[in-house]
């Protein structure tokens, strides 16, 4: 069965973006750019909100094709470029990219549906929206969260509300050469070392 992998670049402090969408505080290193390469190859998916859909269909067909971005990122690029889309939108209002189709809302029979589908995990990248109702409805199955080593003190949040806790188990950790640590979290019942109760 396919899995709901989301990832996410964080602060300490728990902010995804500045207060307003400022990005400028991430660090890309090496490691970093091999696992994003890494986990949209192994990937079949990319779950979206309508937002984020339009800004990779702005941005990442013509990084595909343009000579002058290193290797790296173009074959990032074009993976991304070429893989299914599928776009969370109530309105319908979608940018036009190549293989995308829409979700008019995060259904929790429709998620389990796609998780039965055939091929790779399912990927979502920014979304809160999305990312938040599938938190609430229990389908993700992993949690990336690529920390970064600064606090931001204000911005968006991942999670805002007074939704109930959720309790997750670490996966793995892994440091990174420019301070990012990479957290990868899941369902706390499949958490290493983690016994049934």
């Amino acid at each position: 069965m396919r899995k709901i992998v989301v990832s996410m670049w964080i602060t300490l402090d728990g902010f995804v973006a500045g207060p307003g969408d400022e990005m400028d505080w991430l660090l890309a290193d090496d490691r970093l750019q091999r696992y994003e390469r890494e986990l949209v190859e192994s990937a079949g998916s990319l779950l979206l909100g309508r937002i984020t859909h339009a800004d990779f269909a702005g941005y990442w067909p013509k990084t595909a094709r343009n000579p002058d971005e290193p290797e790296v990122v173009r074959g990032y690029a074009h993976r991304v470029d070429v893989m299914e889309k599928i776009v969370v939108s109530a309105s319908g209002d979608t940018a036009p990219w190549p293989n995308t189709r829409r979700l008019a809302r995060v259904d929790r029979d429709e998620i389990n549906d796609l998780k039965q589908g055939p091929g790779g995990d399912v990927l979502v990248y920014g979304s809160l929206g999305v990312v938040r109702s599938l938190v609430d409805l229990d389908l993700v199955d992993e949690l990336h969260l690529l920390v970064h080593p600064v606090f931001l003190r204000q911005g968006k949040a991942l999670f805002t509300g007074d939704r109930r806790p959720v309790r997750l188990g670490l996966l793995s950790a892994e440091p990174f050469a420019s301070g990012v640590v990479l957290m990868r979290y899941g369902p706390i019942g499949e958490a290493r070392g983690d016994s049934p109760s």
